[in-house]
């Protein structure tokens, strides 16, 4: 059988039409025309789709469809990465196994009937086989993935901060943060009087949108 033989015939027909839409896919998303897609994950539930809400019946029964696929998938460890990338492996392993099997095996079935019956249960086996398969392989990709979503100003409250001026007032301060490893110059302010020096520890209270300042006061923990 001819490799053009091979992937026009049933069963691996079927998986040559997914490779093909895929890899127009994966070409538009080179060129930039369409998006790569979100991290297929779930957390107590949730799932990382964002999914616009629906007015009708119909459109919740959708959303909660997906979440329920994106929550088998997910256990069994096909998540933390790009949905377009799990399909493309799980549809890639899937027409292997099934070529392989056509080539070497169901080409040579005698009754048509019996080719088709066999090859409807190699799609099974072979769609089935690709999934710890494509698990295996997606785990080392997951911190490629992984979204570090940054710190709003306000989240900033409540840490506590290290004096950078020789004093702070009501209109001039600057201390620094540390935020996850990183550290943050910041602008401060305080209520005079205080014994807020260079140096000093400190607690921020709040954020003033309209100033970009922080309001701090002295730490407790520098008694």
């Amino acid at each position: 059988m001819s490799i053009w033989q091979l992937l026009v015939s049933f069963p691996t027909a079927v998986p040559t039409v997914l490779l093909a839409i895929l890899l127009i896919y994966w070409l538009l998303s080179i060129a930039g025309i369409v998006d790569m897609g979100d991290n297929l994950d779930v957390d107590v539930g949730h799932h990382d789709f964002e999914i616009g809400h629906h007015e009708i019946d119909a459109g919740h029964a959708a959303t909660s469809e997906i979440s329920t696929l994106a929550g088998y998938l997910v256990a069994l460890g096909l998540g933390g990465v790009p949905f377009s990338i799990i399909l493309t492996l799980l549809v890639f392993f899937t027409w292997l196994a099934t070529a392989l099997v056509h080539q070497y095996f169901l080409a040579f079935v005698p009754t048509q009937l019996l080719q088709i019956l066999l090859g409807i249960l190699t799609l099974v086996v072979a769609g089935a086989l690709s999934i710890p398969i494509c698990a295996k392989l997606i785990k080392p990709m997951r911190p490629l993935f992984v979204k570090h979503h940054a710190r709003s100003n306000r989240s900033l409250v409540g840490l506590t901060c290290k004096i950078l001026t020789q004093t702070v007032d009501e209109k001039f301060g600057r201390a620094e943060v540390s935020d996850n490893g990183a550290s943050l110059n910041i602008r401060v302010w305080a209520k005079t009087p205080n014994t807020l020096t260079k140096n000093s520890s400190a607690v921020v209270l709040s954020y003033d949108e309209n100033t970009q300042q922080y309001e701090v006061q002295v730490s407790p923990h520098s008694h």
